[in-house]
């Protein structure tokens, strides 16, 4: 998130609910199939899948001159070959993989503008300039400065070739994977065989699936799934021949019960309304699953003051752990604080699974605490992972890629709107450093420790609460009597007097005890030993004349 520099200190952004999820997908696995039911299964995705590719390819030929009559016209060619459902769920696909491809050439633009300006900054600055909190220096010694400037005119050609492709509606899209494809080049790194690779390849690029249509039969007329659990498939004309019931349709031996969501799946397709499914074929477990996806009624958000109302709890994302604090309303923190730690190194599968599962352990412990909401950064990342920016800090680098800002905002809010929570998203700037520096220490005792990331929890969610981070508002100095009196309380930035002054100080240090009642038997100030200051018990009066005689 951006923000204006105001006084060295950037304008922080006002925080926000972030709206619920707006579909499901569950998904469970096909037993108990046949050698005939994966022969047809093969034989239907690498049909569809050659279809899919030949309208990605038309696709990206009409760049920008794409509208409704060529969209037409592909779905006109495709439905000769397969049907009118399956055409346009491929053309369909084709236009979502088109526009996802446009949004990344959009992002790579913007990442490559980010280092040409600091290339351009450090490259600037005499060798050896040191550089301050907000800007990087210049480069150590001339041989850096050299190969630096190289990269900078790399980095403007790469630049200019991205900006053409833009404006001509150029995008280069790989369907399977481009990660996949490159490990072609690279198979004994990967430990994987030409056969395996090959194999996986396939499963990638091949095409079953279909999207709902409501008011047909069970929601899906090209796959359908019945309440029972079976599966099956409308064939394309070329493999009409295959069919093993009438209608051209085929009906795989293995069924389907899906154990999560599954009463709700069965309420729609018990009503006819759409269901889109996908069959995916895992190629290293050697197992079929589908995959079943509706769209849900947009969640209304519920205002900020009442995600407020309850209390929040402040989560601070790190690489391996989420750091979360509980908050009252005003803003105290409440108990101890709790990690959830996961591991996100190995396969995606492994990573997806510990982020879940820390998840998981984040919402039961937030039920039992009775909040309305949690409190976390609104984390973009995409500016930071540059090399231009950190230099050679690369395991840093690799720390802030690590962290799956994307994944963990998506799967958060879908899962906390099934616990009834909200997810109140808050600028990230400088709460790890306010929160050390005026929560940490504080907090420390003999039996709690307390770390950066625990103090930065409690940032967050005094940030999402609408208070200071600060824990009270410091008094001015006592350099002028007339700013002493500023109090200094905690308190709701809507609470009487907070900001107000105390009754004006009127007693003195020697005659405070005579005030109060004290006995008189305490000891006093000593006298002083000037002239000028000594007391004296006269009482001395002005008159307007002079007395004569």
């Amino acid at each position: 998130m951006g923000g204006v520099v105001v006084g060295g200190v950037r304008e922080l952004a006002a925080s926000f609910v972030v709206p619920g999820p707006c579909g499901v997908a569950v998904r469970d696995r096909l037993k108990h199939l046949t050698a005939q039911d994966e022969q047809v299964l093969r034989a239907v995705g690498a049909h569809q899948g050659s279809l899919a590719s030949r309208d990605l390819k038309a696709r990206c030929a009409d760049g920008l001159n794409h509208g409704a009559e060529s969209w037409a016209t592909r779905k006109r060619e495709l439905t000769k070959v397969s049907s009118s459902r399956i055409a346009g769920a491929i053309t369909q696909a084709t236009l979502a993989q088109w526009a996802l491809a446009r949004r990344c050439q959009a992002a790579h633009i913007r990442s490559l503008e980010a280092g040409i300006r600091t290339l351009t900054h450090r490259l600037s600055l005499p060798v050896g300039a040191r550089g301050t909190k907000r800007a990087p220096g210049g480069y150590r010694s001339k041989r850096e400065w050299f190969h630096k400037s190289r990269r900078l005119q790399a980095l403007e050609a790469q630049h200019a070739a991205a900006i053409g492709d833009w404006q001509a509606g150029r995008v280069r899209v790989v369907r399977g994977g481009k990660r996949l494809f490159n490990t072609r080049h690279h198979l004994a790194g990967a430990g994987l065989g030409e056969g395996e690779w090959r194999e996986r390849w396939e499963a990638e690029r091949w095409f079953l699936g279909a999207d709902g249509e409501s008011g047909k039969r069970f929601g899906n007329e090209t796959i359908r799934v019945t309440p029972t659990g079976e599966v099956s498939i409308k064939l394309p004309a070329p493999l009409a021949h295959l069919a093993n019931t009438g209608h051209g349709r085929y009906t795989l031996t293995g069924t389907v019960a899906f154990a999560h969501r599954g009463v709700e799946w069965a309420d729609r397709i018990g009503a006819n309304r759409a269901v889109a499914y996908r069959i995916h074929y895992d190629t290293t477990r050697s197992r079929w699953y589908l995959t079943a996806s509706w769209q849900r009624p947009v969640v209304q958000t519920i205002p900020l003051e009442a995600a407020r109302a309850g209390g929040v709890i402040g989560v601070d994302t790190n690489a391996d752990h989420f750091a979360a604090y509980l908050l009252d309303p005003h803003g105290n923190p409440v108990g101890e604080p709790r990690r959830f730690g996961y591991d996100l190194t190995g396969t995606a599968p492994h990573r997806d699974a510990q982020l879940r599962h820390a998840l998981t352990q984040l919402l039961h412990w937030a039920r039992q605490t009775n909040v309305t909401a949690i409190a976390i950064e609104d984390l973009d990342f995409s500016a930071d992972k540059t090399r231009e920016k950190h230099g050679r800090r690369k395991r840093f680098r690799q720390l802030i890629s690590g962290i799956p800002t994307g994944k963990l905002k998506a799967r958060l809010v879908s899962m906390a709107a099934e616990h009834g929570l909200a997810i109140v998203a808050v600028d990230p700037a400088y709460t790890s450093m306010w929160g050390g520096q005026h929560w940490q220490k504080p907090l420390t005792t003999p039996r709690r420790r307390m770390s950066r990331h625990d103090a930065a929890g409690i940032a967050i969610g005094r940030r999402a609460l609408g208070h200071p981070v600060r824990r009270r508002t410091t008094p001015p100095p006592h350099d002028r009597s007339d700013r002493v009196g500023h109090r200094a309380v905690q308190a709701a930035p809507c609470a009487r007097g907070r900001e107000g002054t105390r009754p004006p100080a009127t007693e003195r240090a020697h005659n405070a005890r005579h005030r109060t009642g004290t006995p008189h038997g305490t000891r006093e100030t000593s006298a002083p030993k000037t002239v000028r200051d000594a007391r004296s018990a006269r009482q001395w009066v002005q008159d307007s004349l002079l007395l004569t005689d």
